[in-house]
C-alpha cells in the first residue's frame, strides 16, 4: 500500500528521520541485549535504514532490511552497502536466513490489521527462543484511515495496544516493554504505542 507515496517522499523522509525519537534507542538496546554479536536483525519496513539499522550495525550486528519502496531501499543501500536489502511487502516477505531479533518499527500499522497476526506469526516463528522483537502499534481503537505526510497520502490501521500484546502472548512471547510514546489526543493523533517482546521456550 502507498507504494508511490513512499517513493515520492524518500528524500524528505531521509532528511527528517536521521535521529532517534523519545526512548527509541532504549527499546532497540533491549532487543540487542538479547542478540549475540555478529547476529542478524530483521528490519521489516526498514525505510532508509536510519536511524534503526544504522545503529544496529554500529553495535556490531548485521541487518536484513525489507521494504516495499525502491527509493527508500536505494538510500539504505547507499548508507549501509554491506547489509542485505530486500524489496518486498511485509505481507509477502518470508524470512529465509537465521535472524536473532526483529524490528517492525512504524511499519505494521501501514497494513491492514487483519494481516498483523500472520506477519507477527512468521516473524516470531523465525526467531530463536530468547530473541526479542520491537514494534509500534496505534494507541487507540479506531477504524482504518488515510492521513497525509509531506503532501502524500498514507494508509493506517492497527489493533489496540491490548490486542497487540494479546496476539504476541498467544504466539509465545512475553512483553518486556509496553508503553505509550504518545497518547491519543482524541483528534487526528491516534497515539503510538511501543512494544518490546521476547520469544519464550515451549
Amino acid at each position: 500500500m502507498n507504494l508511490e507515496s513512499y517513493n515520492q517522499i524518500a528524500l524528505q523522509w531521509a532528511a527528517a528521520r536521521s535521529a532517534f525519537f523519545g526512548r527509541e534507542r532504549q527499546y532497540l538496546d533491549a532487543v540487542l541485549a538479547a542478540t549475540p554479536a555478529g547476529a542478524t536483525i530483521l528490519d521489516l519496513g526498514c525505510g532508509t535504514g536510519r536511524p534503526m539499522a544504522e545503529y544496529v550495525v554500529a553495535q556490531g550486528r548485521r541487518v536484513l532490511g525489507v521494504d516495499q519502496s525502491e527509493a527508500m531501499l536505494a538510500l539504505a543501500r547507499f548508507n549501509l552497502p554491506s547489509e542485505q536489502w530486500v524489496l518486498a511487502t511485509l505481507e509477502a516477505f518470508e524470512p529465509d536466513v537465521p535472524c536473532h531479533g526483529a524490528l517492525l518499527w512504524d511499519s505494521l500499522f501501514h497494513v491492514q490489521r487483519r494481516d498483523h497476526e500472520p506477519i507477527l506469526r512468521k516473524v516470531v516463528g523465525a526467531l530463536p527462543v530468547g530473541a526479542r522483537l520491537m514494534l509500534t502499534v496505534g494507541g487507540s481503537a479506531h477504524s482504518a484511515f488515510v492521513d497525509t505526510m509531506f503532501g502524500q497520502s498514507f494508509f493506517y490501521d492497527s489493533n489496540t495496544p491490548e490486542e497487540s500484546e494479546q496476539i504476541l502472548g498467544a504466539l509465545g512471547c512475553r512483553i518486556v516493554i509496553g508503553e505509550f510514546m504518545n497518547k491519543p489526543d482524541g483528534g487526528r493523533d491516534k497515539g503510538r504505542y511501543a512494544i518490546v517482546a521476547e520469544k519464550l521456550g515451549t
